[in-house]
């Protein structure tokens, strides 16, 4: 019997899990496309966040300056000509607040994180379309305001006469070609001008097309008084002159207030403040060390600003032992104000000068 044995066929080898089919050898896996996607995805938005910025502007405490002190050219911030100065002690230092445009994302985020900022929409500083450099201008022609205010306020207080002037005048109005800015107002319709708001005053109860009598004086003229026929405004009944009035200091000296890189009105009351400590007896900070803010007006009235929470910081680091708030801001400054920091509300200038002698006297403020 012949036996039939079984041949056996060679085994198949098991294929490589790692290898790539024939065929396919050149192409990239899935996982390899999604890696390469996903890195690049990742520097875009790498770049992006370094390079693009956001819509939002950050903000922190600013510099903050003492008023009788000297700025960075070294000259007095206060600068007297034709009167004699006083001596001072201490500082009546304004704060101010930094402005950071242009911030991108992970700028932000690190400014968020480091807790000293503040991220605010852009557009609640900038209008549309505005640049850094027009805010800047504005900002500097909001400090030069506030400087006028401060001498009218302070020389005011001190018992020097007020004189009214044409600010602007408009083209096309009544008071074109007849008026120049600086003309000094001194009678209105019969009245007389003692402080801006008279001029508006004058025309209570006239009419669009009524004719009124004005007496002005150009520099170095005699007194003029001519007739004017009044025009239309919608936005009021009464007839319309044209100009805009201003109140002056008519003292035989001149004040000039020197700081660079500074904007916007919030210094008005410190500048105030030190205006007056220059030109009268009495040395107001009495060695303290006296910080605030608060924009001013012509009639020593002190209005609130804005970054009260950043200003009272930037105080206290300077070393400022007390600080002026504007009353309408203290709510927002005592939630913010730093430890060792004694708020004193004011509400106008007459409230600052009294809270000063209290504090030089030993005697309680009045406290936000």
């Amino acid at each position: 019997m012949t036996k039939s044995s079984e041949q056996t066929a060679p085994a198949k080898s098991s294929p490589d899990p790692g290898a790539e089919p024939a065929g396919e050898a050149g192409r990239m896996t899935r996982r390899g496309w999604t890696l390469v996607v996903s890195g690049s995805l990742f520097l875009v938005f790498v770049v992006l966040g370094l390079v693009v910025p956001v819509p939002f502007v950050a903000i922190s405490p600013g510099p903050t300056y003492d008023t009788l002190g000297r700025d960075a050219a070294g000259n007095p911030v206060i600068q007297v000509t034709g009167h004699e100065t006083q001596q001072t002690t201490g500082e009546l230092r304004m704060t101010t607040v930094s402005l950071h445009d242009g911030v991108t994302l992970f700028q932000g985020l690190g400014f968020w994180a480091s807790g000293r900022y503040a991220l605010a929409p852009r557009e609640e500083y900038f209008r549309p379309g505005e640049t850094n450099e027009q805010v800047k201008q504005e900002n500097i022609q909001q400090l030069q305001d506030s400087q006028t205010n401060a001498q009218v306020a302070a020389l005011r207080k001190l018992g020097y006469p007020i004189k009214v002037l044409a600010k602007q005048i408009v083209s096309g109005s009544p008071a074109d070609h007849v008026l120049s800015p600086g003309d000094k107002l001194i009678t209105v319709n019969g009245k007389k001008i003692v402080e801006a708001a008279d001029v508006r005053n004058a025309l209570a109860g006239t009419l669009p097309g009524q004719t009124v009598q004005i007496t002005f004086q150009s520099d170095g003229q005699p007194e003029r008084t001519v007739p004017l026929t009044l025009a239309s405004r919608p936005d009021r009944k009464e007839g319309f002159i044209g100009l805009t009035a201003v109140d002056r200091a008519d003292a035989p000296f001149t004040v000039n207030i020197s700081l660079q890189d500074v904007g916007g009105p919030s210094a008005g009351l410190m500048f105030t403040l030190a205006i007056i400590d220059r030109l009268q007896p009495g040395d107001l900070a009495g060695g303290r060390h006296i910080a605030g803010t608060g924009e001013i007006t012509e009639t020593g009235e002190v209005d609130p600003i804005g970054g009260i929470s950043f200003k009272v910081v930037g105080a206290r680091e300077a070393g400022a032992t007390d600080f002026l708030v504007p009353e309408h801001n203290c709510a927002e400054a005592k939630t913010n104000a730093p430890e060792g920091l004694n708020l004193i509300k004011v509400s106008t200038l007459d409230d600052a000068l009294a809270q000063l002698a209290n504090l030089k006297a030993g005697r309680p403020t009045a406290s936000c």
